[in-house]
């Protein structure tokens, strides 16, 4: 996935800023690694808490706080609800299913159009483009199909990183 650096690469970096490095904070590197799901905490803590019993909310909470204040993720919130966290740290934006709640990431190309119609002098400090919408019944809204970096997208449309959704026992996706 682009943007986002492999656990071993934060774990040096976390380490050189002199914080401290346990396997509580190890995983969590690990789980959000590849994690195309923008997760929250408590579903980062039911994951690692299933992977390791003892480690506790607190700790992924500050393990996530440490990180976005390094860079290696991004904060979000879509409509208010619950902060996610995204290791995708390229420049890029998201999409919304509203059915789902599943969030995507999205390569926008030639900002440029919009910041042109901005008042003369406003400073733009940052963008965050959310698109709203559903993914069409019977569509695979993820798949591994575009997982391209945005300097090799270059038609000047949207273009999202998809993935399959899962598929539960009774065959509905989840």
């Amino acid at each position: 996935m682009p943007g986002v650096q492999a656990p071993e690469l934060v774990a040096a970096k976390y380490r050189a800023q002199g914080r401290r490095l346990t396997p509580q904070r190890q995983l969590i590197f690990s789980l959000l690694h590849d994690n195309a799901t923008h997760p929250t905490a408590d579903a980062l803590f039911a994951v690692a808490s299933k992977r390791m019993p003892g480690i506790s909310l607190r700790t992924v909470y500050q393990t996530l706080d440490e990180l976005s204040e390094m860079g290696e993720i991004q904060l979000m919130r879509c409509d208010g609800g619950a902060l996610r966290f995204d290791p995708n740290v390229d420049d890029h934006h998201h999409a919304l299913d509203a059915a789902t709640g599943e969030v995507f990431d999205v390569y926008v190309d030639n900002l440029d159009a919009l910041r042109a119609q901005l008042p003369e002098g406003f400073e733009v400090e940052n963008v965050s483009i959310v698109f709203h919408g559903r993914v069409a019944k019977g569509n695979s809204a993820r798949s591994t199909s575009s997982t391209k970096s945005p300097a090799r997208q270059q038609t000047g449309r949207a273009k999202s990183t998809k993935r399959a959704p899962r598929r539960t026992s009774r065959g509905s996706s989840k």
